[in-house]
């Protein structure tokens, strides 16, 4: 009778083991080995010596899960971190592509523009990325403006940026790449709805590139 339980008890838990590498591939290792812990008492096991052997192959089937869990778990983390790095690596071949000549037409482009709060409220950090494509004869002299447009006492605003020497201007002179990265400060009743950018060209008064963004979550 002791052989028969006991050989019940092997093919439960081999199916039970396998139900846990079926559900591993979804997350549900944890879930599994907590309906294993129920059959395995290490305490109850060392009382009843005829089942010790029993016990004890258990308590290796279960550590092996547990190894396997860990082990899935990590491999997880590992695959979306290479995800993540992957993407990365996209983003950096669309743009060097597009910095090489005769990858794409010839001209001014605004690759990026990004607007975030920060952690101090009230303060704003936005950051614009220029960028000339095809053919570059020459260094592109222009300027920047940047208008924000603010809610506040349900009102809508929109004010100009200044620039570090109080203008509303920011000159620009670049011939591959642009980059630039500074913040602004609203009051603290206030709440930033959307921020524009336009890009004009030394002695044009015509815009040749604007783009609007709001604050990214």
């Amino acid at each position: 009778m002791a052989i028969v339980i006991a050989c019940i008890a092997l093919l439960f838990l081999s199916w039970s083991m396998y139900e846990a590498g079926s559900r591993s591939a979804n997350g549900q290792d944890d879930i599994v080995q907590e309906e294993l812990s129920h059959l395995y008492d290490p305490g109850t096991c060392r009382q009843q010596t005829k089942r010790q052997k029993l016990c004890s192959q258990i308590g290796d089937l279960m550590q092996q899960l547990q190894i396997s869990t860990t082990a899935n778990k990590s491999l997880a983390k590992q695959v979306e971190f290479f995800t993540n790095e992957n993407n990365h690596l996209k983003e950096k071949l669309v743009f060097f592509q597009h910095l090489m000549p005769g990858t794409t037409k010839s001209g001014i482009s605004i690759y990026h523009f990004s607007l975030r709060e920060t952690q101090t409220p009230g303060k704003y950090r936005y950051m614009l990325i220029l960028a000339q494509g095809g053919e570059r004869s020459n260094d592109f002299k222009g300027k920047l403006k940047f208008q924000v447009t603010l809610q506040q006492n349900d009102q809508h605003k929109t004010i100009p940026l200044t620039s570090k020497h109080s203008t509303q201007d920011f000159p620009v002179d670049f011939k591959f790449l642009h980059r630039l990265e500074e913040s602004f400060k609203i009051p603290p009743d206030a709440t930033v709805e959307s921020m524009r950018v336009q890009l004009y060209e030394n002695n044009d008064s015509k815009v040749i590139l604007t783009q609007t963004v709001q604050p990214a979550l």
